[in-house]
């Protein structure tokens, strides 16, 4: 088993996008769902902010996917 590669800034730059727009939409929800709890709502705009820092860690995670999916694709 050899190590994986690291993705390429290509990649995570063509994934960041979409993966900071989902992580606001789901903190957006999720805060939503906390207010039942007391929990504050955030505004629209908190949520996209928390999704550009939440979506680094989710982009690098989905790119590394990609990357061992494209990897067993060329194993095949």
């Amino acid at each position: 088993m050899s190590l994986p590669r690291r993705p390429s800034l290509k990649l995570l730059a063509g994934i960041y996008p979409f993966a900071a727009g989902a992580m606001g939409v789901n903190l957006f929800f999720a805060a939503l769902i906390g207010s039942w709890l007391g929990l504050p709502v955030l505004t629209p705009w908190q949520a996209a902010a928390g999704g550009l820092v939440i979506g680094l860690p989710a982009t690098w995670a989905f790119a590394c996917h990609i990357l061992r999916l494209m990897e067993k694709a060329e194993g095949e």
